[in-house]
């Protein structure tokens, strides 16, 4: 496990059955491989983790075997966002008695809610939830932004210990600048990971990292030696994967899905409606020099989800 001050939180994925139950073995075979590779976070039921698109007996049944796998040996965060205060606290309620170090709470989506409204939110759920809050500020998803007005006032709450933020970095800048190392800043900026290391911004969380653990612990060597050349050469091909996965045929969870099985890690990412990829797409992904750079030197076979 790193032991640095670096920190690399895998975004994890759902591993689903056929009947769309939790795929146990698939879940712990991903846990191992990011451990294996240096991972030093997990966030359970994330985006990446579709817990919107689960069974409430899956999401319990995940956070329970996650913290199973784990061990204790990687920071774990639990994605709870719902749509309103009463359904968000529900998730919360059903997480918070596992042994993990926080959960993560997407601003509320389906409608819209002033900045003040989000602040109550945030602080009602911060004063009842046992386990630290950690907000996730994701506006192409939500439709809401978290201002940095309303990201500054929640910082004062003694529960909400960070933020999560998947949109572009120059929005968080001025949180970074004011804050202070207690409130910490967990960017989700896959493609400008090289520059944003070297500039000393020492947190980030993505999905990507599933599929390419190798890459992330690449990643972080570089930036302990100060490899700037090496560091730039691993982000150019962790931009190309996710700009192949992002253009693909394909949706994304079953072209990751494909990612996966031919990692060997089995199970479905990519829940119902969004459909699989056709035995041709299947091929051209394996054939693709890129996926043949992520399967380099995996001695375990390929499986079928």
């Amino acid at each position: 496990m790193m032991t640095h001050s670096l920190k690399m939180i895998t975004a994890l994925g759902t591993p689903l059955t056929a009947e769309e139950d939790l795929h146990s073995a698939g879940l712990e075979a991903q846990i191992r491989d990011q451990l294996a590779h240096g991972i030093n976070g997990f966030l359970v039921a994330g985006t990446m983790g579709l817990m919107q698109l689960l069974k409430d007996s899956t999401c319990r049944q995940l956070v329970e075997q996650s913290v199973q796998f784990n061990a204790g040996h990687a920071e774990l965060l639990v994605g709870v966002g719902d749509t309103s205060f009463v359904r968000t606290r529900e998730r919360i309620r059903m997480v918070e008695d596992f042994a993990i170090d926080g959960i993560v709470v997407i601003s509320p989506y389906f409608l819209k809610y002033s900045q003040s409204d989000l602040i109550d939110y945030f602080e009602a759920l911060a004063d009842l939830s046992t386990r630290p809050v950690f907000l996730y500020d994701l506006p192409q998803t939500t439709g809401t932004k978290l201002e940095v007005e309303t990201v500054l006032q929640l910082a004062k709450h003694p529960n909400i210990r960070g933020i999560k933020c998947s949109d572009q970095f120059t929005t968080i800048r001025p949180v970074i600048d004011a804050v202070g190392e207690e409130f910490r800043v967990i960017v989700a900026q896959p493609n400008l990971m090289d520059v944003l290391l070297q500039a000393g911004v020492r947190e980030h969380l993505d999905g990507i990292y599933i599929v390419v653990p190798e890459w992330i612990e690449a990643m972080v060597e570089a930036t302990l030696a100060e490899d700037w050349n090496r560091l730039a050469q691993v982000q150019q091909d962790l931009s190309a994967l996710l700009k192949l996965l992002t253009t693909f045929s394909a949706p994304l969870f079953s072209t990751v899905t494909t990612l996966m099985n031919l990692r060997g890690i089995p199970g479905n990412f990519a829940p119902q409606p969004m459909r699989p990829v056709t035995a041709a797409e299947r091929e051209q992904l394996r054939a693709h020099p890129l996926v043949q750079k992520v399967l380099a030197g995996k001695p375990t076979s390929a499986v079928e989800a």
